[in-house]
C-alpha cells in the first residue's frame, strides 16, 4: 500500500505531506477497530526482541528518531505500527516557528532528505501535558511505551545562556519522559553546534546530571552528537561521556556534507543538515569508533541511513545496542520496521 501511495505523496512538499499523513494516520488509529487493525498488519510482538538498555525494557530495539513527532503528537500511533519506543522532540522552553518555508527537500536520487528546521515546535509545557495525557490514557501494551524527550534551546537564546534552556526543558520533562537526549549537534540553529566543544560541553551535561534526581529517581541523559567530528574530537566525547557519567550517545545527527551526491546541485546545495543513504557509512563508522574506544562502556542508540534490514543490523553489530528511524522511514515506509525485527529473530533462531 505504502510504495502505491509513494510516488503519488513525493509529488508535494516533504513538510505539507508530514503533516497530512501523520493527520490522517491519527484519524485512522481512532476508527473502531484501526488502532488494532495497525498493530495486527505492523506490528512484530515478540518477547525475543527485548532489550534492557541503560536500565530501560525496551519492548524491541527500533525506535522513531526525534523530529518526526516534534510535538509529542503521535506516540500512540507509533507504537501501534511496530516501533519499541519515541523520541519527542526536539523542544525547546518557549514555542518557536522555525526557518522560514521551505525548509524541508527530498533528494529521491540519493535516497535522502536535507532539512533546516530550526527547532520548530510548541514549546516544552505543550509537550509535557500531551505525554502526561498519554500515560494516563495509555492501554494495553502502550503502557509501558518508553518514551524519549530530546531537548534544545531555544535560536534567541544565546549560547552563554544555553544550559538554563536546556534546564528548563529537562526539569519540565522529568516527570512524564524516560530518558532524556541532550541535543547540540543540530546544523540548523545557530552557534548550537559550538556547545559539542569540550568545556561547554562537559559544563552543560555535568550540570544536568547534578538536577538528575527526583524522589530517588533519576533519568538516563544521553548526548546526540554530530556525523561530522574528527577521531579527536569524537576522544572527547568518550571521555565527556565517562567523566560526567551520562548514560550513552545517540550516534549521529544529520550532516553539513554533500560529498558524493548525485541529486542536482539545486537540491544538494540547499542549506541544512543532510540524512538518509548518504550518512549510512559515516554514522556506522562513528558508531564503530566510540563503541572501540570506550571499550563498550556505555550504550549507543545508532540512527542515521537505515534503509533496510542489513543496514539496522550493521550498525547493531558495530556496537549499537538499539537503532532509531527518521529517513529510512519515509522512503521505505512502515514495513521497515517489521522487517528489522523479523531479521532479528531469524538470527536469535539461527543463533
Amino acid at each position: 500500500m505504502y510504495f502505491l501511495l509513494k510516488p503519488i505523496l513525493f509529488q508535494f512538499d516533504p513538510e505539507k505531506v508530514h503533516y497530512f499523513v501523520t493527520r490522517n494516520l491519527k484519524r485512522f488509529n481512532r476508527f473502531p477497530g484501526g488502532a488494532a487493525l495497525s498493530r495486527a498488519i505492523w506490528d512484530v510482538n515478540n518477547p525475543q526482541l527485548e532489550r534492557e538498555v541503560f536500565g530501560l525494557k525496551f519492548k524491541n530495539p527500533v525506535g522513531l528518531a526525534a523530529g518526526f513527532d516534534k510535538n509529542a503528537e503521535l506516540m500512540g500511533e507509533m507504537a501501534n505500527i511496530g516501533f519499541g519506543f519515541v523520541e519527542i522532540g526536539t523542544v525547546t522552553p518557549l514555542p518557536q516557528p522555525g526557518n522560514p518555508q521551505p525548509r524541508m527537500f527530498r533528494l529521491p536520487a540519493d535516497g535522502a532528505l536535507i532539512n533546516r528546521m530550526g527547532f520548530n515546535n510548541f514549546g516544552v509545557d505543550v509537550a509535557a501535558e500531551r505525554i502526561a495525557s498519554f500515560r494516563k490514557n495509555a492501554k494495553g501494551a502502550q503502557k509501558s511505551l518508553i518514551i524519549g524527550g530530546n531537548i534544545g534551546k531555544n535560536k534567541v537564546t544565546p549560547n552563554e545562556d544555553a544550559v538554563s534552556d536546556y534546564i528548563k526543558c529537562f526539569d519540565r520533562l522529568f516527570d512524564v519522559v524516560d530518558y532524556f537526549v541532550v541535543n547540540v549537534s543540530s546544523p540548523n540553529t545557530p552557534g548550537l553546534r559550538e556547545l559539542q566543544e569540550k568545556e561547554p560541553l562537559m559544563n552543560l551535561l555535568n550540570t544536568l546530571q547534578q538536577r538528575n534526581s527526583k524522589n530517588g529517581i533519576s533519568r538516563p541523559i544521553l548526548l546526540k552528537i554530530a556525523p561530522d567530528l574528527t577521531d579527536s574530537q569524537l576522544d572527547d566525547i568518550v571521555e565527556i561521556v565517562q567523566q560526567t557519567g551520562i548514560a550513552g550517545l545517540i550516534a549521529t545527527n544529520t550532516t553539513i556534507s554533500r560529498e558524493n551526491l548525485n541529486s542536482p546541485a539545486s537540491l544538494k546545495d540547499e542549506m541544512g543538515g543532510l540524512s538518509g543513504t548518504p550518512l549510512t557509512k559515516r554514522s556506522t563508522e562513528v558508531i564503530s569508533y566510540i563503541h572501540k574506544k570506550s571499550n563498550g562502556s556505555f550504550p549507543i542508540i545508532g540512527v542515521g541511513g537505515i534503509h533496510s534490514a542489513d543496514d539496522a543490523i550493521e550498525k547493531l553489530n558495530a556496537g549499537a545496542s538499539l537503532v532509531q528511524l527518521y529517513t529510512g522511514f519515509i522512503y521505505e515506509g512502515p514495513g521497515l520496521i517489521g522487517s528489522i525485527n523479523k531479521r532479528l529473530l531469524n538470527e536469535n533462531l539461527q543463533n
